[in-house]
C-alpha cells in the first residue's frame, strides 16, 4: 500500500484512509506520527481492506533470512532473527507452509488472525493477485523467495493498455497548472520501472521494450545508469538476481507532495478508473504530503535523484548532538627560550604555563554537545598527552586563513602508478604519508628530514638503559633506517588507507560492535564526526547516512546527489557535512535541521576528496579533473537562514554563488587530486597519481 504522509486529514477523505505503524526508513519506528494509508480511488466506502504493508515485510524478512542461511552465512542470520524477535524454528515453519501452498510466484498474503509471531509466520501462504493465474514454481528452482519478493508484479491489467494509461497520466500532468506540474511529474520515473517490470515479469517482452523504448527519453537526465541497468532485464529470469531490482522493489520511492497537488492526482485517477496507476502508486511508492505551496522544479531537482527517492521527513527529525565535546585543559609545557627569559631586574622571570586557544577542541560545554560519558571514550596515556602537546604548540603558530590568505599546496606525485594508486593517506602530525595500491601493497614514506628504522632485536633491547632519556631513539635500529617502507600482507586490491587517530579503542573485539545497514547499494566512502558520537557514510545509492554510534540508528537521510558519493568532510565545529560525488558537485548540509544549504559547482569530474582547514575558514575539494579547488567556507555558512518550515517541507533556496565562494583554483600537470590533508599549521598537502 502507498504510505501517505500528512497533518490534516479532510473529512472527507477520511472514510477510505487507515493508519499503521510507520517505519522511518532508517530502521527506526514511530507509533503515531500521522502516517497514513489511502485505499484505492475505486473502492466502495464500506470496503475492509487490510493493509498490505504487514505480509510484505514479513515475506521480504523472510526472503532475506532465507537467502543468507543458503549461502552459510549462520551468524548474520541468527543476528537478524534476534533482532526481529523471531522464534528459532520460524525459518523452518516458514519452508514448510510455502511447500504446502503449492504455489510460488505470486502476491503472498498472511492471515492476520494469529496472536504471536509464530502462528504469524507459519501461516505464509501464496495466493494470486486479484484476476490473475499463478505462475506454477518450476521444480528445483533456485531462490524461491526471491520468487516472493517479486511476486507483486504478477499482472493486473491488459499489457496493450500499460501505454495507454502512462500516455494519458503524462498528458493530464502536462496540462495541469505550472505550480503543480513540477510535484506530480516526480511519478513518471517510479511509474515507468515498476510498470516496464510489470511487464516483463509476466513475460510481456514485446510490449516491454515498446514500453520502455517509448517513454525511457522522458525521464530525467540523472536516472540515466538506472535506465541503463533496466535495458538489460528483458526476461523473468533476469530479474532473479538483479540486486538492484530487489533494492528497489523492497524498499518504496518515496515522493514528497504538496497536499494541492496529490488531490490533484487522486482526483484524476478516479475519474478516469485507472485503477492500474492507483495500484502502482498504492503497492510501491510512498507519498509524503506536506500542507503548504507546491515546490518549484529547482527545490524538486535539488533533492531528487537518489535510488529511492527521497528522504521520508521524519527520516531526519531525530535530535543530533553535534556540538563538540569538553576537553580537560592540558598545560603547555614553557619553551626553554621562555624560561630563560629575565625581567628588567636580570632575574629569571617566572611564567604560568601556556593555555592552548585553539588546540582542544571545546573549552566550554556546547549546549549541542551530547553529554560527556555517553560514549565511553579511553583515557589518555601520557603518549598521548605528548602528542597533543605537540599538537597545541604548533596550533600556537596555525596560519590563518581566509580570503585574503589563502594556504599554500604541497602537491605529492605518485609516478608509474596511475592504474595502481587507489588510496592515500597522511598521518595528523603530517610526518608520514601512504599509498594503497591494486597490487595488495601498502607502501609508506617519511615525508620529514627523520627516516623509518626498524626496533632492535630483543637481544639488543636487553642491553639498553630503559632509565635514560632518549630510550625512545636507543630502541630503533639504525642500520635499518631508510625514507619508505613496503608492508605486505593482503591478497588483493586496497581500497581505503587510515593512520590510526591518537587512541584506539574496542579494539579487543573480533566481532564489529555496530552494524550499519540501510543502504540500497555499496558503502563508498565513511567519515566520523569530529566528537565520536556519529559517523557519516556515503554510497553508490546517491545517499548520504548519519548513524548514531550509540545506539546503531539512522538519524539523518541527505538526498540530492544525481552520482555515487566518494568524499565527505565534516566542518571543524561539527554543525555542518560536505559531500563530493560523480557528478562534480559539492553539497552542504546543515546537520542540525537534517537540510541542503549550498551547492558548489565548477569541478569537471569527479570529487575524491574534501578538507576543511583547521579553523573552519576554507573547504579545499580534489577532483579527477587534476585541479584543486578552495571555498570560502565561512561566507557559505554564515549567510545561511535555516528555520523547521523549510526543514519540514523542503523550501530550500539555493544560491547560485558558487563564483562568489571560489577562492582559487589550482591545477596540477596531468595528476588527478585523490587526497588532501591540512597541517596542522594550515598548510595544505594534496596527492594522486600523475597519468601520463
Amino acid at each position: 500500500m502507498a504510505a501517505v504522509q500528512g497533518s490534516l486529514v479532510d473529512a472527507d477523505e477520511e472514510k477510505d484512509i487507515k493508519t499503521e505503524p510507520p517505519n522511518d526508513g532508517c530502521g527506526n519506528n514511530h507509533a503515531n506520527d500521522g502516517r497514513v494509508l489511502s485505499t484505492s480511488p475505486s473502492a466502495s466506502s464500506g470496503s475492509n481492506k487490510s493493509a498490505a504493508g504487514a505480509p510484505e515485510d514479513q515475506q521480504t524478512l523472510l526472503a532475506v533470512l532465507q537467502f543468507l542461511r543458503k549461502n552459510n552465512l549462520t551468524e548474520s542470520v541468527e543476528i537478524l532473527r534476534r533482532e526481529a524477535g523471531l522464534p528459532e524454528d520460524s525459518l523452518d515453519l516458514k519452508g514448510n507452509d510455502s511447500s504446502g501452498a503449492g504455489s510460488g510466484g505470486a502476491s503472498g498474503t498472511v492471515d492476520l488472525d494469529g496472536g504471536d509471531a509464530t502462528s504469524l509466520l507459519s501461516r505464509v501462504t501464496v495466493s494470486s493477485s486479484a484476476g490473475a493465474q499463478p505462475p506454477t514454481k518450476t521444480v528445483g528452482e533456485d531462490q524461491p523467495d526471491v520468487n516472493v519478493v517479486l511476486s507483486a508484479y504478477s499482472q493486473q491489467g491488459d499489457p496493450v493498455l500499460y501505454e495507454v494509461y502512462y500516455s494519458g497520466l503524462k498528458k493530464f500532468i502536462e496540462t495541469v497548472l505550472d505550480c503543480h506540474r513540477a510535484e506530480l511529474s516526480q511519478v513518471f520515473y517510479p511509474l515507468f520501472v515498476h510498470m516496464y517490470l510489470e511487464l516483463v515479469y509476466n513475460n510481456h517482452e514485446n510490449e516491454a521494450k515498446a514500453f520502455f523504448e517509448r517513454f525511457s527519453g522522458d525521464q530525467e537526465c540523472y536516472y540515466e545508469d538506472d535506465l541503463r541497468v533496466l535495458s538489460g532485464l528483458t526476461k523473468r529470469e533476469h530479474m532473479r538476481g538483479n540486486e538492484t531490482l530487489l533494492d528497489f522493489r523492497t524498499s518504496k520511492f518515496v515522493l514528497r507532495i504538496s497536499r494541492d497537488s496529490y488531490q490533484l492526482l487522486k482526483r484524476h485517477l478516479q475519474e478516469r478508473q485507472n485503477n492500474q496507476i492507483w495500484n502502482i502508486i498504492q503497492e510501491h511508492l510512498y507519498i509524503d504530503i506536506f500542507d503548504g505551496m507546491p515546490r518549484s522544479k529547482s527545490q524538486i531537482d535539488a533533492m531528487s535523484g537518489s535510488l529511492a527517492g527521497e528522504a521520508k521527513r521524519e527520516a531526519n527529525k531525530a535530535k543530533v548532538y553535534y556540538g563538540l565535546l569538553k576537553e580537560p585543559e592540558i598545560e603547555l609545557p614553557l619553551d626553554d627560550e621562555d624560561e630563560e627569559a629575565e625581567n628588567e631586574e636580570g632575574k629569571p622571570k617566572k611564567k604560568k604555563p601556556k593555555k592552548d586557544s585553539m588546540g582542544s577542541k571545546s573549552k566550554k560545554q556546547d549546549p549541542n554537545a551530547p553529554s560527556q560519558n555517553r560514549i565511553p571514550l579511553p583515557e589518555l596515556k601520557d603518549s598521548d598527552k605528548l602528542d597533543k602537546i605537540m599538537y597545541m604548540k604548533e596550533a600556537t603558530k596555525r596560519i590563518r586563513l581566509g580570503p585574503d590568505n589563502l594556504p599554500s599546496i604541497c602537491f605529492y606525485t605518485f609516478l608509474n602508478a596511475y592504474q595502481g594508486l587507489t588510496a592515500v593517506d597522511f598521518t595528523d602530525d603530517s610526518s608520514l604519508i601512504a599509498g594503497g595500491f591494486a597490487d595488495s601493497t601498502v607502501r609508506v614514506w617519511s615525508v620529514t628530514p627523520k627516516k623509518l628504522r626498524k626496533v632492535k632485536s630483543a637481544a639488543d633491547l636487553n642491553l639498553i638503559d630503559k632509565e635514560s632519556d632518549d630510550v625512545l631513539e636507543r630502541i630503533m635500529d639504525e642500520k635499518t633506517a631508510s625514507e619508505s617502507k613496503i608492508l605486505y600482507g593482503h591478497s588483493g586490491p586496497i581500497y581505503g588507507i587510515s593512520f590510526s587517530p591518537d587512541s584506539l579503542w574496542a579494539t579487543d573485539h573480533y566481532q564489529p560492535l555496530r552494524i550499519f545497514s540501510g543502504h540500497l547499494a555499496d558503502v563508498t566512502c565513511t567519515r566520523f564526526h569530529p566528537n565520536s558520537n556519529y559517523l557519516a557514510t556515503g554510497s553508490s545509492d546517491r545517499t548520504i547516512r548519519l548513524w548514531d554510534v550509540l545506539t546503531g540508528n539512522c538519524v539523518r537521510i541527505f538526498t540530492g546527489h544525481k552520482g555515487p558519493i566518494h568524499a565527505l568532510a565534516f566542518s571543524p565545529n561539527g554543525k555542518f557535512l560536505a559531500s563530493g560525488a560523480t557528478d562534480g558537485r559539492v553539497l552542504l548540509w546543515d546537520i542540525g535541521h537534517g537540510l541542503m544549504v549550498g551547492e558548489l559547482k565548477g569541478h569537471m569530474d569527479t570529487i575524491y576528496s574534501l578538507k576543511f582547514s583547521r579553523d573552519g575558514e576554507i573547504l579545499a575539494s580534489g577532483s579527477m579533473d587534476n585541479t584543486v579547488r578552495l571555498w570560502d567556507a565561512m561566507k557559505a555558512f554564515d549567510d545561511l537562514e535555516t528555520d523547521d518550515f523549510t526543514a519540514a517541507t523542503g523550501h530550500i533556496h539555493l544560491q547560485d554563488n558558487s563564483q562568489e565562494l571560489l577562492l582559487g583554483t589550482y591545477m596540477s600537470k596531468s595528476t588527478p587530486v585523490v587526497h588532501l590533508h591540512f597541517t596542522r599549521r594550515n598548510l595544505l598537502l594534496a596527492a594522486g597519481a600523475y597519468n601520463p
